[in-house]
């Protein structure tokens, strides 16, 4: 089975992992392989894109992905080789109530002390 994903420029032997949610931009329109394994390419139409991992349900089937801005989703496998793309965002972490608290206490914690913080 072909697996393709992200390396670095200039290092294509050292694959880049991506957290779910970040947000990638293209050098130039996304291209991708048919399925039909003709190996031909055909434009998806968009610059932009955002990672995401599907079917994890399923141990042995890919699942890092590509979401476009129409909601299609096209697994990284399928796309061609040699395309550049650069970071634009990188995912919102969710907090925790307890992560909230913590950085309540640490902006209390730095608040000067002619206005001092309430708990």
């Amino acid at each position: 089975m072909l697996t393709r994903g992200f390396a670095a420029v200039g290092e294509p032997n050292v694959a880049v992992c991506l957290l779910p949610g970040t947000e990638l931009a293209f050098e130039k329109e996304v291209q991708c392989e048919t399925a039909f394994g003709f190996r031909r390419r055909r434009q998806l139409g968009h610059w932009v894109a955002m990672f995401r991992q599907v079917n994890m349900n399923k141990p042995n089937v890919h699942h890092d992905a590509l979401e476009f801005p129409d909601g299609k989703i096209v697994l990284l496998t399928y796309l061609c080789e040699g395309q550049h793309a650069i970071v634009l965002q990188l995912p919102a972490r969710q907090l925790t109530l307890d992560d909230a608290r913590r950085r309540t206490s640490l902006i209390a914690y730095r608040s000067s002390p002619a206005h001092p913080a309430t708990p």
